[in-house]
């Protein structure tokens, strides 16, 4: 199993328009490209307050888990670490990865 991590951050002024962006056109994008292999995707967010003097961001984690990395590859293409980032999040994203980092999941235990 793979976990595909890419990070993203926005204004506060800007992260309900991204998140509602994420959950009504992206995620629902990514499900209906549907890619052999692609089991989930998880999204994270917190609030960043300003340090030394900065702006407040707020970031946004996305972890997509997939059953090998044929599958990342079949989702993301041959340069599979680039990030998968469309216009429109690109409108209201602050900063973000250029490049996902892939991770082997190596032990999930759930709760009985």
């Amino acid at each position: 199993m793979i976990a595909r991590v890419w990070h993203g951050w926005t204004t506060p002024d800007n992260a309900d328009r991204y998140e509602t962006l994420l959950k009504t056109e992206i995620f629902p994008g990514i499900l209906a490209k549907n890619v052999a292999g692609f089991r989930h995707i998880e999204l994270f967010r917190r609030d960043r307050p300003a340090e030394g003097g900065g702006e407040d961001e707020v970031e946004f984690v996305t972890v997509m888990w997939f059953d090998s990395l044929e599958a990342v590859e079949a989702f993301a293409g041959a340069d599979y670490e680039t990030a998968y980032v469309p216009a429109a999040a690109r409108q209201v994203l602050k900063r973000f990865d250029a490049r996902s980092a892939h991770y082997d999941i190596r032990e999930r235990i759930d709760a009985a």
